[in-house]
């Protein structure tokens, strides 16, 4: 089977084989037709395997084929719009939307929204649909935070068809009345058991409230969980299950093996496989921001290149960080769970878990950055003895034992009674509320209440003013969330 076969018009199609592809992946096979078909859509796939052009292609293809584009008149240059020659095809379409693209506020409306968790994932779809829509007559542009958000509000003046968005910056646009949702045809949630795990459900709900109610929404994820299934229920209208793959489970193109280290020998042991093995591009996890830093500095004296990307770093930071990991001027890039969504690099060959996560679910997702597209990767987990109850839980998650291996001079037996270094509990659930009920990163659990003036005041806005914090919620403040939670909007 082909693109061509799957009832995308040839703009489309030319683009997506200027890119390099000519044969779908099973979740593009399945997703692409039912899309088009303009009903509801819940899909689910392994990280790597084409979930981004599973809904960007039909997207693409379904507002070309409407007249209602937006009027491309004013030329911008940046990387944030997509414009071209536009496509006019049909294509089977249940209850196609007619949207009034009039100005509010003076600015238009806007007719496909795409929400991601993270800021590097929104600019990796905007990269996708800026690419695969280079022959249509569409503009597309992303939007997050760490950035001046008045270039964004000049954007979205001139005409935007496609946003692409984290959640807190465009609330922030809607709170500013510089975005207008009111023409949304098609709402995308990308990476969706993400969006939850970060705390975002209070936001999404914010925004569906501002959205049209009659539409089509896709919802994507890599992981199942039963805050996906109640998301999908409230949102989801009779909707289509998609799912290519066994759930929670990790790519068969993945290498997968453990070194039991003592904590404090964790450094020396990955500088050792760095150095013997020569690996020249390599993606390390750490469980915090201050440790992602402190590694980052520890490698350097062993004459080891190394960045960090995490929360507390600048966009531009990031940006360039990524950028020289990406061609290869980089030999290290260490991240913390921020990065396990939206860094996607080409024959990415090892992934190193320097601390395990405290959710096992991460740990798919951290290691789905390499084994991508078919090609193949090796992920390393260093595991102290404290780790122990984080890997049983990991191993139970993904239905398989992970064979360990030993270094002379490193290998540590584990311990019940030896504690090296404090670490946070894994939770044993996904809270409904994402990152509030999560330990925090010294150890000690949050407390689901708090007095009334603080509760009130960590409340965010639209949300209950009770001194009570609601179950399923989160808080706004930044004392109760874990180093990553509310940071990357």
């Amino acid at each position: 089977m082909s693109f061509s076969t799957l009832g995308l018009s040839n703009e489309i199609v030319r683009a997506v084989t200027e890119r390099g592809y000519t044969k779908p992946t099973p979740i593009q096979m399945q997703a692409i037709p039912a899309v088009l078909l303009g009903g509801d859509i819940l899909a689910g796939a392994q990280t790597g395997t084409g979930k981004t052009a599973s809904f960007t292609l039909p997207l693409l293809h379904r507002l070309s084929s409407s007249d209602n584009s937006q009027d491309n008149s004013v030329q911008d240059a940046s990387v944030e719009t997509s414009r071209g020659v536009g496509s006019r095809d049909n294509f089977p379409i249940v209850n196609r939307l007619k949207p009034n693209l009039k100005t509010t506020g003076g600015y238009p409306r806007i007719r496909a929204l795409i929400l991601t968790p993270t800021r590097e994932l929104a600019a990796q779809v905007q990269e996708s649909v800026h690419d695969y829509g280079k022959y249509l007559n569409l503009r597309s542009m992303a939007m997050f935070g760490g950035v001046s958000i008045n270039p964004q509000k000049q954007r979205l003046r001139n005409g935007v068809d496609i946003l692409v968005a984290t959640p807190g910056r465009l609330l922030d646009h809607v709170q500013q009345g510089t975005v207008n949702l009111s023409g949304i045809e098609v709402l995308v949630l990308d990476e969706a058991d993400r969006m939850l795990d970060m705390g975002f459900i209070r936001d999404i709900r914010r925004i569906l409230s501002l959205l049209p109610k009659e539409r089509q929404n896709l919802l994507f994820f890599a992981t199942f969980s039963d805050s996906i299934k109640e998301l999908a229920a409230g949102l989801l209208n009779r909707p289509t299950m998609i799912e290519v793959a066994r759930r929670n489970v990790t790519a068969d193109t993945v290498s997968q093996k453990i070194y039991q280290v003592d904590h404090d020998k964790k450094r020396l042991l990955l500088a050792h496989l760095i150095k013997k093995d020569n690996w020249y591009q390599v993606l390390v996890f750490t469980r915090t921001k201050h440790g992602a830093d402190r590694l980052v500095k520890q490698l350097g004296e062993d004459r080891i290149q190394a960045l960090a990307i995490h929360g507390n770093k600048s966009q531009s930071a990031r940006t360039a960080a990524l950028a020289k990991f990406k061609n290869g001027t980089l030999q290290v890039l260490v991240a913390t769970d921020i990065a396990a969504r939206g860094l996607d690099i080409s024959d990415l060959p090892h992934v190193v878990n320097f601390d395990l996560p405290n959710v096992p679910e991460d740990y798919v997702h951290r290691i789905g950055r390499t084994g991508r597209a078919g090609a193949k990767g090796e992920a390393v987990s260093l595991v102290c003895t404290d780790e122990q109850p984080l890997l049983a839980e990991i191993e139970k998650l993904i239905a398989k034992r992970l064979p360990r291996e030993e270094i002379t001079g490193f290998f540590s037996h584990p311990h019940p009674h030896k504690s090296s270094e404090s670490i946070p509990e894994g939770r044993k659930q996904r809270p409904k509320g994402g990152y509030d009920q999560r330990t925090s990163a010294r150890g000690a659990k949050s407390s689901p209440q708090t007095s009334p003036k603080k509760s009130a005041a960590r409340t965010v806005a639209g949300g209950s003013k009770s001194g009570t914090k609601k179950p399923g919620t989160r808080r706004s403040g930044k004392r109760d969330a874990p180093p990553e939670r509310r940071s990357d909007r």
